[in-house]
């Protein structure tokens, strides 16, 4: 059975392709079948935007499609960046200049929890959906350390790991983040759906 990807990003479905091995499902993404969508991210959760690309590329393509969306949400900062995670501050800044203006507004607060979130949408052309949310808890640093990862990496920092996830290695990171938990909790959905409904994967 195949699904389309809503990414252009090539890492991703490798990714999901790798997390999804075993389940008798071919993983693509839009640019291999030659489309593109740009879905305005309207909603007001994560879950929403997950969805909203969901179903975009599902129409586009008529075949399942699986969205995600992701970000950082810091408790003395009423839950922001959240969803603008990706554009915080303007897109004419990088991921070291949202780096630095998170520890700007967080300047002299004494509560620096935060916890990322990822939360993967499949949607099917009959109109079945469902999605798999993924979370992990730690704080922001008082300075950016380490120079793996990406976005906001540096500064978010694991308690129990004594690290941010900028340190970790990449099967280190993957095995705690909200990426990771929410991929593992998506493929056991998608497994659960596919033994209920072999019509789909026919």
């Amino acid at each position: 059975m195949k699904f389309v990807l809503a990414t252009q990003n090539p890492k991703k479905r490798e990714e999901m392709a790798a997390i999804l091995s075993g389940l008798g499902v071919d993983i693509v993404t839009e640019e291999e079948l030659g489309v593109r969508v740009e879905v305005e991210e309207t909603g007001e959760t994560f879950g929403q935007n997950a969805a909203l690309k969901a179903k975009a590329v599902m129409e586009a393509t008529g075949l399942p499609a699986i969205g995600d969306d992701s970000g950082l949400c810091v408790d003395a900062m009423n839950g922001a960046p959240g969803i603008y995670s990706a554009r915080y501050g303007g897109e004419e800044l990088d991921d070291a200049g949202r780096c630095a203006l998170v520890l700007e507004m967080m300047h002299g607060q004494t509560d620096r929890s935060a916890h990322f979130e990822t939360v993967i949408c499949c949607a099917f052309p009959n109109g079945d959906w469902f999605a798999a949310k993924g979370d992990c808890h730690g704080s922001i640093a008082f300075a950016p350390m380490g120079t793996g990862g990406f976005g906001y990496d540096p500064i978010f920092f694991l308690t129990e790991q004594q690290k941010t996830f900028a340190q970790l290695s990449a099967e280190e990171k993957a095995a705690i983040s909200h990426r990771g938990n929410a991929l593992r909790a998506f493929r056991q959905k998608l497994e659960t759906y596919l033994k209920n409904h072999p019509e789909a994967s026919a």
